[in-house]
């Protein structure tokens, strides 16, 4: 999350909220979006229904949720997705600032 909060303004610059879901309770994130000064939003989905509903993957031998980004227009359609192997798999800001800037001149 340290990494979107560093590209935070990028984001907002071209048109797009961030959302970050875990699975911890709405509690912990709270303490930890504070403890943190994260600006965009944290859903708590201690139920994994977000979770569910996206497929993103649950694998226990990497404790927990494997890493996903998704980007979600405002049709709802997802005009991208990736389901990261590990957190060594999450793509850099700039390539999702790319696509978002694919995305917008279509």
């Amino acid at each position: 999350m340290a990494q979107l909060r560093q590209d935070y303004d990028a984001f907002i610059q071209h048109n797009t909220a961030v959302i970050a879901v875990g699975p911890d309770t709405q509690e912990a994130f709270k303490a930890y979006w504070k403890e943190n000064d994260i600006p965009f939003i944290g859903l708590a989905d201690p139920d994994h229904n977000v979770a569910k509903l996206y497929e993103q993957e649950v694998n226990l031998l990497k404790f927990g949720r494997v890493p996903a980004q998704m980007i979600v227009d405002q049709q709802g359609m997802m005009p991208y997705v990736h389901y990261s192997r590990s957190m060594s798999d999450i793509p850099k800001n700039q390539a999702i600032l790319d696509l978002l800037d694919n995305i917008h001149q279509k």
